[in-house]
């Protein structure tokens, strides 16, 4: 007996011969193939050919043996983990299929340098944040954080270099990088990054910002963050910048305007009609540099200078660069396009420094410590138990009374042994200071303003470096207001014993840690109190 097959082969040896073949084409499972599994096929189902019913022993028997010989085993199926391998004879063996899927977390090296030049290889996700690098070193080297650490881009052939905000990721930045340029990342300390947001009217002078609504009287610091932060207003900056003009290597001074929009000048004096106002430069696609080596490399006015870069390879020739006459101008245009530019995402990176990556959970995360103002209260020992003074009269007396004990006598220090002792040997008491953090050994002047520059314009950063006009004396460098101070530290010789002082000897000092730990306390003779050391870190 004879079934015709629908592809014309009707031989049952043949059937048979291809038993395995024909199984699976019906949907048998293969090595079952008992009339039984082919009756129980619900009739619908399509199927190319029936098999006639074979003797049970001797299919069994011809399937043992087959499955012997191809060393398959009777168990359940298991899912193919090769999928794409199943593909049809007709696609193209380099199928894109074929090739694993990018990791986006795939690790990179990058290498971050500091002042001193020491440099550190870290190894690091491709999506990790300028944030994430800070945490990084700061557990490391095991740094106080204080959320001031930065991480800065420099780029010497051109003399820029900006502050990375925290947000942003590392190697999206390197990735713009040419690969003849020789840019670095830098790890130092930035005081003025989010200081704006505590101190506003500090940053944004009265005669440079208009609000768009009228106001009466002084704004208070909230409202004036309002208005910058508001997705509906924007404050305009307006004043004067030097510019190139184009196609001429002379600078010009024109007047500028900061709108929401973008930046405009002004092409017939301070006149803010539209058809006297010119597009200069947005900010989507342009990031905010602050030029260092001014009339070095771009020959420029003033040693105030800011540029516009775009933020993609091959950026540093379509350069917009600007200069200001003074520090506080630049501060302003600066702190407004980044603000302009971020907006709300740089009050979250300032109120949520760390926002929940695995990296800097609060179990990985070291305690925020910082030595500020905020942080230092005045106490009173007398007692039998310490107390600390909330009344701000009592504090300032105290404070005079501490002054006045200082003046008269030495601080006691214990020597080696552990007892206390009056003075010091003069050898030691002017060594005592060197291995501060805070004192620069024999720097320029120029050399510490741009260190104070470098760290922040915030007050009370400051440090202590020696005197190049005098050997014998000491300079106190101190930022208030945005500016830059210089104060003598003068060696005062009374009864065989060397002191220090600032005030014409009415205050005295045994050696410079004394010195700088009352003037922490107390803003004396200073314009304001020492806040923040500024500081050459190792990494």
């Amino acid at each position: 007996m004879t079934t015709s097959l629908q592809d014309g082969q009707s031989a049952p040896g043949r059937a048979a011969a291809r038993g395995l073949g024909l199984a699976q084409v019906c949907g048998v499972a293969p090595g079952r193939g008992d009339a039984s599994a082919l009756a129980a096929r619900p009739p619908g189902l399509p199927c190319r050919t029936l098999l006639p019913p074979l003797e049970g022993s001797q299919f069994c028997a011809a399937d043992r043996r087959k499955k012997k010989d191809l060393n398959v085993l009777e168990m359940p199926s298991i899912p193919n983990p090769f999928p794409e391998l199943c593909c049809s004879p007709f696609t193209s063996v380099f199928s894109a299929s074929l090739f694993p899927k990018a990791n986006s977390r795939k690790k990179q090296v990058i290498k971050v340098y500091n002042e001193d030049g020491t440099s550190r290889a870290l190894e690091v996700p491709s999506d990790i944040t300028a944030r994430d690098v800070c945490q990084l070193l700061i557990l490391k080297n095991h740094y106080i954080d204080d959320n001031s650490w930065t991480l800065i881009e420099h780029l010497p052939h051109i003399g820029l270099e900006r502050t990375i905000e925290d947000h942003e990721l590392v190697i999206e930045v390197q990735s713009n990088w040419g690969m003849e340029e020789e840019n670095k990342l830098y790890f130092r300390k930035n005081y003025a990054k989010y200081e704006f947001f505590k101190n506003p009217v500090n940053f944004f002078p009265e005669h440079m910002v208009s609000f768009a609504t009228e106001t009466n009287g002084d704004l208070s610091q909230a409202l004036i963050l309002q208005n910058f932060l508001s997705s509906s207003t924007y404050p305009e900056i307006h004043g004067f910048l030097h510019a190139k003009e184009q196609g001429k290597k002379s600078w010009k001074k024109i007047y500028f305007f900061l709108r929401r929009s973008g930046l405009y000048y002004s092409t017939k004096g301070i006149s803010k009609e539209p058809r006297h106002l010119q597009f200069f430069s947005e900010f989507g696609n342009n990031d905010i540099y602050m030029a260092f080596t001014s009339k070095k490399t771009h020959g420029a006015p003033t040693n105030y200078g800011f540029c516009l870069k775009p933020n993609k390879a091959g950026g540093s020739r379509d350069l917009k660069l600007l200069y200001a006459d003074e520090e506080q101008s630049r501060t302003c245009w600066v702190t407004a396009i980044r603000l302009l530019k971020y907006g709300m995402q740089l009050y979250q990176n300032y109120m949520d420094p760390c926002p929940g990556r695995s990296g800097c959970s609060s179990q990985n995360m070291s305690p925020m410590r910082s030595i500020s103002e905020n942080s230092l209260v005045a106490m009173d020992f007398s007692g039998h138990k310490s107390r600390v003074i909330e009344n701000p009269t009592e504090a300032l007396s105290v404070a005079v009374e501490e002054g006045l004990a200082w003046r008269k006598k030495g601080c006691l220090r214990l020597n080696t042994h552990g007892s206390p002792t009056a003075s010091h040997s003069s050898s030691t008491n002017l060594a005592i200071h060197r291995a501060q953090p805070w004192f620069h050994h024999r720097i320029s002047r120029d050399e510490a303003q741009r260190l104070i520059i470098q760290q922040g314009l915030v007050d009370g950063v400051f440090l202590v470096r020696d005197s190049q006009s005098n050997p014998k004396t000491f300079v106190l460098s101190l930022s208030h207001g945005q500016k830059i101070k210089h104060f003598q530290i003068i060696p005062l010789e009374d009864d065989g014993k060397m002191f220090h002082t600032l005030d014409d000897g009415h205050t005295r000092f045994t050696d410079l840690i004394q010195l700088v730990e009352f003037y922490q306390l107390n803003k004396g003779v200073l314009p304001c109190k020492l806040k923040h050391y500024c500081s050459r870190i190792a990494l």
